[in-house]
């Protein structure tokens, strides 16, 4: 039976990131999505021009009726737009493990747009990092939020190792893979429970179809793990997937356009 995932993110009325995308990155790995909207967004390719938070009763009104009908076999979080949602989505995750109910759980932590919009505020990013990185398996920062969550400067290549390892003493259990999307070459880094290091080796892909890569890698990420991949292999294998999803991607828009999350259906 095709399993359910289920992402907690904003809503991107273009579909190059949020729940619509993460929605097709599922359906590209064999997946049953379900989503939770914690933000509505204004934004096209060109940017984001407006946010409007989802109401915390709504969100936890949705999660709570998710789970009962439709429970998810792995769990993807993104953009959550306050400090309530942040906790709300804590307290959703702490019941399920009350209950002895564990999958896996990726965090994208998603601060501002790539237009430079703030997304999350202050006292969100600290509820993120007390509440719920304690509780996720997975993290999946670019440069910016690793710098922002790790409390340091985060710029180039020699900066992630430390950055990585104090991320990672903030959780549980928990796998970091710092993107580095804007680095050359665009290399990430996968720092496994255990301590191990790897290096991910990217290569520079000329274009503007490049939208919506975070949410498509944690969204990738997560759809590899429950398919039942280990750490190393999950992350290559999601590293691959963005890779061909700009590679393939059709130019849309005027600005930076979306990815191309279903390539491997076109493949078939």
């Amino acid at each position: 039976m095709m399993q359910t995932v289920l992402t907690i993110a904003g809503f991107d009325p273009s579909s190059g990131a949020g729940v619509t995308a993460d929605l097709m990155v599922f359906a590209a790995h064999g997946l049953f999505g379900t989503s939770c909207v914690t933000g509505l967004t204004v934004q096209s390719t060109l940017g984001v021009r407006d946010s409007l938070p989802v109401p915390v009763e709504m969100v936890r009104a949705t999660l709570a009726c998710l789970e009962s009908d439709l429970p998810a076999a792995g769990i993807k979080i993104g953009m959550l737009g306050t400090a309530a949602n942040v906790v709300a989505v804590a307290e959703f995750l702490e019941g399920l493990r009350g209950r002895g109910w564990r999958v896996p759980v990726v965090l994208d932590p998603v601060i501002r747009s790539s237009s430079g919009r703030e997304l999350l505020d202050a006292e969100g990013v600290g509820a993120l990092r007390d509440r719920l990185l304690p509780l996720v398996d997975w993290v999946t920062p670019n440069l910016d939020e690793l710098g922002v969550l790790a409390g340091r400067i985060v710029m180039q290549r020699g900066d992630m190792p430390k950055a990585a390892r104090d991320l990672q003493a903030m959780g549980t259990g928990l796998n970091v893979v710092a993107t580095g999307g804007h680095l050359m070459p665009p290399d990430d880094l996968l720092l496994r429970v255990g301590g191990e290091m790897d290096w991910l080796p990217g290569e520079q892909i000329v274009s503007r179809s490049t939208h919506g890569t975070g949410c498509a890698f944690s969204s990738a990420l997560l759809s590899r793990v429950v398919l039942g991949d280990a750490p190393l292999a999950a992350a290559r294998m999601a590293k691959r997937y963005v890779a061909e999803a700009i590679r393939t991607a059709e130019p849309r828009g005027a600005g930076l356009g979306p990815v191309n999350p279903l390539w491997p259906l076109r493949e078939e």
